[in-house]
């Protein structure tokens, strides 16, 4: 049997056949001539087809619309505009319609067939091949079926069936979701972080600058307050707490209050913090000074010295200008008034985090009230980096005695350009982790609203991007840079809706597609999540989950 008797749909039934081959090249992608019972209107830019050429189906992206026309003069017969029965005659003939594909992967001609069965295009289709819209058949055989490991994210534009992510693939590298606000990166980023909690034995650091993904977040658009991580997988799931008051007054049920004692504050933190603090150069290279000269409690000892007499001793032992350490010690006493610094340094917030991490629990850091971009940075910067020695000790040791190395981690943060600035971000924790982390078992999932902000040399280690449609062409530059055909992508990412739509291209699927992100935020979706943790080949089905939201 050929693979023209197998997929080629009766009339009537099946996909629609869309039109016709007739020129194109490898490079530039193929153009198809609108079939005469098919409508130009209906061809939607995003949307997947296959071309059934003698030997080969290709399986690609509509990225562009246009119309054409054999006859020059047409388009100053606007006179005959009204006449139906001159417009019936040109229609399909002397003036037609033309899309452009770019195939991207050749389909096995076998019925069943599944993406280890998917090849790279390095040809084109003949002429006058069929161009059909892409089956259900077709996009489960792409972007495989819900199971142990692939998670369902959205469905594609022109059709309702599940388009999913390899989840085991995409913890393998850091990943992006990227969009301006209001698009729903928050309800994307708590489905990701769903889906890992699933599908994978990897764990999740999550520092929840807005209090959304613990316990309960907050949709003032819809006035909805959807439900977090902690209330759909409760045995999974632990949350910290920066401010205990404020997890109470929400009700939130939290593991304990994260108290950072000064000691642990090191330079790289402020040098972090420079420009929401306002500290100078001059003032960032007098804190590495003092942190040598004082010890690791450099901080507590420097915010001591509290007359101009001992300040100006202090500077002429460590050879800084009197004036730069009076204005540094001003605008560090903004750290004084952050109630969850101490000054006892017996407070370790860190083991009980690591403990949980590597017990396969994923732990929502909330910030309460604490919710300055100064707290954020300072907070997750820290903990983060002290993290991170401990993985690179961790995988190290495991190395040299054959031993289990640790549980991957997934450390999710928001506003990531705070951290990955394109002027600090490649000295930073956060972009050593981007860059040469997984090795050591570390990944980010950065979520950003700026990725013109974000250091190239982090967007060019992000495995898997998830965009939303972005206005400033320099974020939608950045955000797209290093795709392949990124010109193409970028047509495709100006035809998105404004919420609820976003293109996907990277590690974690064979093919760019866009997706109509799947609902959160009903009774329904909660109970699609919670139950599709019985396909989960890494966790147990989470029954007080489900009891919990369906009682």
């Amino acid at each position: 049997m050929t693979s023209e008797s197998i997929h080629t749909p009766h009339p009537g039934t099946g996909p629609r056949r869309l039109g016709t081959v007739i020129g194109g090249s490898h490079s530039s992608g193929v153009d198809v001539k609108v079939d005469g019972d098919s409508s130009i209107e209906d061809i939607r830019v995003g949307s997947h087809v296959t071309i059934r050429s003698t030997s080969t189906r290709f399986f690609g992206m509509i990225t562009d619309v246009s119309l054409k026309s054999t006859d020059p003069s047409l388009a100053s017969q606007t006179q005959h505009s009204s006449n139906q029965l001159f417009i019936e005659i040109l229609a399909g003939t002397t003036a037609y319609g033309v899309f452009k594909v770019r195939p991207r992967l050749v389909l096995p001609n076998v019925l069943g067939g599944n993406s280890e069965m998917l090849s790279k295009v390095r040809s084109v289709p003949v002429h006058f091949s069929p161009v059909i819209e892409a089956s259900e058949a077709d996009y489960a055989t792409v972007f495989g079926q819900e199971d142990g490991r692939h998670f369902w994210i959205g469905s594609p534009l022109d059709i309702e069936t599940k388009i999913c992510l390899d989840m085991n693939t995409f913890v393998q590298r850091s990943n992006g979701v990227f969009g301006k606000s209001g698009t729903g990166k928050s309800f994307l980023t708590r489905l990701l972080l769903a889906g890992i909690i699933q599908k994978t034995d990897a764990v999740s650091l999550i520092f929840d600058m807005h209090n959304d993904h613990g316990w309960q977040g907050r949709d003032r658009e819809r006035g909805l307050r959807p439900k977090g991580l902690k209330q759909l997988f409760p045995s999974r799931v632990t949350i910290f707490t920066l401010d205990a008051q404020s997890s109470l007054r929400r009700g939130v049920q939290f593991e304990s209050e994260i108290q950072i004692p000064y000691a642990d504050i090191e330079p790289e933190d402020v040098e972090l913090l420079a420009s929401t603090l306002n500290i100078t150069d001059n003032g960032v290279q007098a804190v590495y000074r003092l942190a040598r000269h004082l010890g690791r409690q450099w901080l507590k000892k420097f915010l001591e010295f509290s007359n101009a007499k001992d300040l100006n001793s202090l500077a002429e032992e460590i050879q800084e200008a009197p004036s730069t350490l009076s204005a540094l010690r001003r605008r560090l006493e903004r750290l004084e008034r952050m109630p969850y610094l101490t000054k006892d340094s017996l407070a370790d917030p860190l083991g009980s985090i690591l403990d949980f991490l590597q017990r396969g629990t994923h732990i929502v850091l909330e910030f309460g009230d604490h919710r300055s971009l100064a707290d954020y940075i300072l907070v997750s910067n820290l903990l983060t980096r002290r993290i991170r020695e401990k993985y690179i000790q961790w995988t190290q040791h495991a190395a040299t005695t054959n031993q289990s190395e640790p549980r991957p981690l997934v450390i999710c943060i928001e506003e990531a350009h705070a951290f990955l600035d394109s002027s600090i971000g490649a000295e930073t924790t956060f972009g050593a982790i981007a860059r040469e982390d997984r090795k050591n078992n570390i990944t980010l999932m950065v979520v950003d609203q700026r990725p013109s902000s974000l250091d190239p040399d982090v967007i060019s280690q992000i495995g898997t991007r998830i965009i939303y449609p972005l206005d400033n062409d320099r974020d939608i530059a950045s955000a797209l840079s290093g795709a392949p055909d990124s010109g193409e992508l970028r047509g495709v990412l100006a035809g998105l809706d404004a919420q609820q739509q976003a293109l996907v291209f990277g590690y974690a699927v064979p093919t760019p597609i866009v997706v109509k992100v799947r609902e959160y935020g009903s009774p329904d979706s909660y109970r699609q999540l919670v139950d599709s943790a019985m396909y989960s080949a890494s966790s147990s089905y989470d029954e007080k989950g489900r009891d919990l939201l369906f009682p």
